[in-house]
């Protein structure tokens, strides 16, 4: 057995919705910045119901000022079994 990190991403939607606050943005700033139409994604990520995709994640880590380990919160209880 192996332990790996996963996501954590209740964690990681609260870390964004702090991030995003700190930074003095709105939902609707993110909202304007991304070019969505609707908030519903942006509410989605800091819920912990989905992740930002890869290439939102790095702009969204560009515009909060931050890394993009900064944003995620990473768990290391998984275990997996690794067959050869």
């Amino acid at each position: 057995m192996v332990n790996v990190p996963v996501i954590d991403m209740i964690k990681t939607g609260q870390n964004i919705s702090r991030l995003r606050k700190q930074a003095g943005l709105s939902v609707r700033d993110l909202q304007d910045i991304f070019g969505f139409v609707t908030p519903q994604a942006i509410y989605k990520w800091q819920q912990g119901v989905a992740l930002p995709t890869i290439d939102n994640l790095v702009v969204l880590a560009a515009v909060l000022q931050v890394r993009m380990d900064d944003i995620l919160v990473t768990d290391m209880a998984a275990q997996i079994q690794i067959s050869a």
